[in-house]
């Protein structure tokens, strides 16, 4: 067998195509990465084009350790050598897939195929949330990935322990390079060099329509999956209207993510003449004529520091909704955003700041890119990598579900084995996956195959998959291991006992059994119709009953990025709140809300235990970690908590906040008294005061905010009126929880009768 040969008829056939392709070397691994040499000279790439992913040491060629494969995304290599042997995991798959550039070769170094679904790893390792073992892990990811290896054309393996080219990569009739040079639009008012510079009808018909913002009033979307030009058309908009004097403001979730923007800006600049200076470390490129490009992390740009012209988002879908909707009032917004990105997928974007962008000012202009930009279109490395790790994977079109309701459908428990065996399903449940969160990753299939705490829930209407929730079993440690958690150590896949015991130190919480629901979705063409609901009591009634010789679940938990629509919907279903926390979740940009819905004894001690606690808490973490917390999220936390906490005060209190309701006295005499009356009212389902009065309880008496910060944030026309509403609050808070306080009536009394 010549390896150097079959690397050279490899790269000629992706040269020739503008393609890439995928060689398997298969067998013992220190063989494996001789071979990769081999194979490295046969394909006669400088070295400098070459990365090797492996945790091994001591290569020539750029080398990264898998579990930094994320630094490669956005760059470029002829050859990428992937060591499947260790560190490995789908997530490292999908990333170096897609650093490949056309005419290059991406080099897996396997075990035995054979052998390989059988073959535990790091990866599988992590799966095995305890209390179970690595045993109990199952390899229905590995089978199907070595099935798509063996089947999936432009595909070569080489069985090394025999010494064979099982397969040879062949393409049928594949494609010829595309080589048609796009034109820019009659009457544009973008530089013709902004044209010339794309690449693809795509990108020059999206930098058309983002010729938009140069006017007030409008948005631009463009959807792109990965290697589509989405950042270089983002760039040369950029460019374009900073030569126009516009000021435009840039902002992703790292400057990284925005460097190609930057850089093909800074390209057209100087193609035109305009370009004036570049301060690198500021991140702020200036043209001549008084136009600028500047960066600045999402919570800086949600602020529109200096009042920008035009507000560039790229990568949108990994921005938190929270900000993205504050750039909604920006005088022209554009957002790029990947569909279907390498490092994971996710449609939050479009399914939560779509509606609020609708709602907006702005007029929308939807733009789709399709056209690979690094490579040719049917990629044979793409194509694979979007079976494999479905990146693709979508729900059911819209009119085969659209009369679903909750009474129309069949509740099912999806087992890993059906999921696996039938292709069409698992694309529909995971699809629905892919749109409802924000990141959906390659590692979450996985997780959904083999990990032995997981399980699949359903609603299925005519045989389609229109909610789906995905259950992970927690608790049930011994001793020691909660021993251990409470010390300081993390425990895999246990999150609710793990917050419960090293945050909130409780060292029994992980004794109970619960069930997290760790995804939950419905088809966005029946959202809002009861499915969810119809799903939680299902889940519900199945583990509230006992049977099949399994220990009880104690009790059923969420944990999730808190709005005041989530919390509604957990609290109408069951569940409360017993935990808040004090950190910003980093993917939604939002607080997190745990609740738990009691199933057993044991679970309602633990909730009871924790709901009391969490209500004990509040009052202290809203005047400071929380001080920023969203009022209406913190309504919707404190109401939706099963437990009232205590109105304990003194007479001497009672008769301050009398005489601050009823008379001369005032608010800042004794603020505790104050914040104990609203905390109870928060709580209260038949609260007495009306939604603006909690809003103003909330800003002021908990989180302690300035007057004239609350006054403008909530509307009043004047702090005055915002000091009046507060002694009507008061008033309603006394009338409530003081009417059979004789301290209450005597005061009250004294003031009525002057």
């Amino acid at each position: 067998m010549n390896l150097a040969a079959l690397a050279a008829d490899l790269r000629t056939a992706a040269r020739d195509t503008n393609q890439r392709r995928l060689l398997v070397l298969a067998g013992d691994r220190d063989a494996g990465i001789d071979a990769a040499f081999d194979v490295l000279d046969g394909a006669d790439v400088p070295d400098d084009e070459v990365a090797f992913v492996t945790a091994r040491e001591g290569f020539r060629f750029e080398r990264v350790r898998p579990k930094h494969a994320r630094t490669l995304l956005g760059t470029t290599r002829t050859v990428v050598v992937c060591d499947a042997h260790e560190e490995f995991s789908p997530n490292v798959l999908g990333r170096l897939a897609g650093v490949v550039d056309g005419g290059g070769l991406f080099v897996l170094l396997a075990p035995p195929l054979d052998e390989w679904p059988e073959t535990d790893g790091s990866f599988e390792e992590s799966l095995a949330v305890p209390p179970v073992s690595v045993s109990d892990v199952g390899g229905r990811f590995r089978t199907r990935l070595v099935e798509t290896l063996r089947t999936h054309p432009g595909v070569a393996v080489v069985n090394l322990d025999t010494d064979t080219v099982e397969r040879n990569g062949s393409v049928d009739a594949p494609p010829g390079r595309d080589d048609h040079t796009p034109s820019p639009p009659h009457g544009h008012t973008y530089p013709r060099a902004a044209y010339d510079a794309c690449l693809t009808a795509d990108q020059s018909r999206t930098l058309a329509a983002l010729e938009r913002l140069r006017n007030a009033g409008e948005a631009v979307v463009v959807e792109a999956d990965r290697g589509r030009g989405k950042s270089s058309a983002a760039g040369l908009a950029a460019g374009s209207l900073a030569a126009d004097g516009r000021d435009v403001l840039v902002t992703a979730p790292a400057y990284g993510n925005a460097r190609e923007v930057f850089a093909r800006a800074i390209e057209l600049l100087r193609e035109t003449g305009t370009f004036g200076s570049h301060d690198e470390e500021a991140h702020v490129v200036s043209a001549r004529g008084g136009g600028r490009i500047r960066f600045t992390d999402p919570p800086t740009a949600a602020t529109r520091p200096d009042d920008p012209d035009v507000l560039l988002v790229d990568e949108a879908a990994a921005v938190p909704v929270r900000l993205l909707a504050a750039f909604a009032d920006a005088p022209s917004a554009g957002f790029f955003t990947t569909v279907h990105g390498y490092e994971g997928a996710g449609r939050g974007f479009s399914v939560r700041f779509r509606d609020r962008l609708a709602e907006s000012d702005l007029s929308v202009t939807d733009v789709q890119m399709d056209e690979p930009i690094r490579y040719a279109r049917s990629d044979p490395v793409e194509t694979w990598a979007f079976r494999t790790l479905l990146l693709d994977a979508r729900p059911a079109v819209s009119p085969l579900v659209t009369d679903a309701a909750p009474e129309s459908t069949e509740y099912r428990a999806l087992s890993a084995d059906e999921l696996a065996s039938d292709e069409h399903l698992l694309r529909e449940v995971f699809g629905l996956l892919v749109l409802a969160h924000y990141r959906t990753e390659p590692d979450d299939l996985a997780r959904l195959l083999d990990a032995p705490n997981l399980e699949c829930r359903a609603l299925m209407h005519d045989g389609h998959v229109v909610s789906v929730a995905l259950l992970a079993r927690e608790g049930g440690l011994d001793a020691e291991t909660r021993r251990s958690m409470y010390e300081g150590e993390r425990v895999r896949g246990n999150m609710l006992p793990d917050v419960f015991t090293s945050q909130l130190r409780d060292e029994d919480a992980a004794a109970p059994i619960g069930y997290r629901v760790m995804r939950i979705a419905t088809h966005h063409a029946v959202r809002s119709s009861g499915l969810g609901s119809r799903l939680l009591s299902e889940i519900h009634a199945e583990k509230e009953a006992k049977g099949d010789g399994n220990a009880d679940v104690d009790y059923l938990g969420v944990g999730y990025g808190a709005t005041p629509e989530l919390l509604s919907f957990w609290d109408d279903n069951g569940y409360s709140t017993v935990h808040f926390s004090t950190t910003r979740n980093e993917t939604s940009g939002e607080y997190s809300a745990l609740m738990l819905n009691p199933l057993t004894e044991a679970g309602q001690r633990l909730h009871d235990r924790h709901a009391g606690w969490f209500l004990d808490r509040m009052p202290g973490v809203l005047s400071d970690p929380l001080s920023d917390a969203d009022p209406d999220v913190v309504r919707a936390a404190i109401r939706a908590c099963d437990a009232s906490p205590p109105v304990e005060l003194t007479d001497r209190e009672w008769r301050v906040v009398v005489g601050a309701s009823f008379g001369p006295g005032m608010y800042t005499t004794a603020p505790d008294a104050f914040r104990t009356l609203a905390h109870r009212a928060l709580n209260d389902n038949d609260s007495p005061c009306s939604p603006e009065a909690e809003r103003l309880l909330v800003r002021k008496v908990l989180q302690g905010n300035p007057w004239a910060t609350v006054a403008d944030e909530l509307d009043y026309h004047s702090t005055r009126n915002a000091m009046k509403a507060l002694g009507d609050a008061s008033v309603s808070l006394v009338e409530r929880y003081g009417s059979d306080v004789a301290a209450v009536e005597t005061e009250r009394q004294r003031f009525e009768q002057t």
